[in-house]
């Protein structure tokens, strides 16, 4: 049984998924990291890493049916990767982070002084592990309906913007087909205390800067700056060569960029 605590902030976390949880165990499970089980042995407290595996199957299915019916002119090998972009653990891990999930991770002393209340993958595990914990109380319907609400806005941004979630990758795969070299991450300013600390990224191509992105971690900052400079490179290749876009190595032009 959860204590009155846990039961107050599991009510916090139904407000913000708009729904309600017929059984508080398999939430609190869902919220449990294994590096607190291995602390907590005694508890005979369980952790997510199951209903993660459920979450999963479950986050596919709702997002598959969804883009089945919503994308008719669209193929099997386009449905896929728009999937794949949406149930990805960066995707998920920024829905989770407006959430605030984080907060209510349930984490081993250790995981938690490595910040890992911040973690992508604890984030999108967790997200996943509710998910099912949703579904297994409630059924599929009130699962699919949370699901869409929290996932048909990045369906529709991955459907529209190339499937592009890993923004570094889609960066260092167009530099390469365009024989630019390899894009350069520079930290160009850190503000804030160390527990709240701000990183700026620039990322350079051929010596020259293009994007500049911030985060609370470096990989964060750089894949919005990987983005920015992806969006300026787009708004270059539509003004100068009369395409529509230039994410995913889709660019013909082969200079390099000026």
């Amino acid at each position: 049984m959860t204590n009155p605590q846990r039961q107050d902030q599991l009510r916090e976390i139904e407000a913000k998924l708009g729904t309600r949880f017929f059984s508080d165990d398999l939430v609190d499970q869902a919220l449990t990291h294994s590096s607190f089980v291995n602390e907590n042995k005694k508890t005979g407290a369980a952790d997510n890493e199951r209903m993660e595996f459920l979450g999963d199957a479950v986050l596919k299915l709702v997002v598959s049916d969804y883009l089945f019916e919503q994308y008719p002119d669209k193929d099997e090998g386009a449905l896929t990767k728009i999937r794949a972009a949406v149930v990805s653990d960066l995707s998920l891990s920024e829905v989770s982070k407006r959430l605030g999930i984080g907060s209510y991770l349930l984490l081993g002393r250790n995981e938690r002084a490595s910040g890992g209340e911040k973690k992508k993958s604890n984030l999108a595990n967790a997200l996943e592990a509710v998910i099912a914990a949703i579904y297994m109380s409630t059924g599929i319907e009130e699962a699919k309906r949370v699901v869409m609400n929290l996932l048909k806005e990045p369906i529709e941004q991955a459907a529209a913007e190339g499937f592009i979630i890993d923004y570094k990758s889609a960066l260092q795969e167009l530099c390469q087909k365009n024989k630019w070299g390899l894009p350069f991450y520079r930290v160009a300013k850190e503000i804030g205390p160390k527990h709240k600390r701000i990183f700026m990224i620039e990322v350079k191509i051929k010596g020259l800067g293009y994007g500049t992105g911030r985060g609370l971690s470096k990989k964060e900052a750089e894949q919005n700056a990987a983005r920015a400079t992806l969006s300026k490179l787009k708004e270059k290749g539509i003004k100068e060569n009369g395409i529509s876009g230039i994410f995913m190595g889709l660019l013909n032009n082969r200079r390099s960029p000026k």
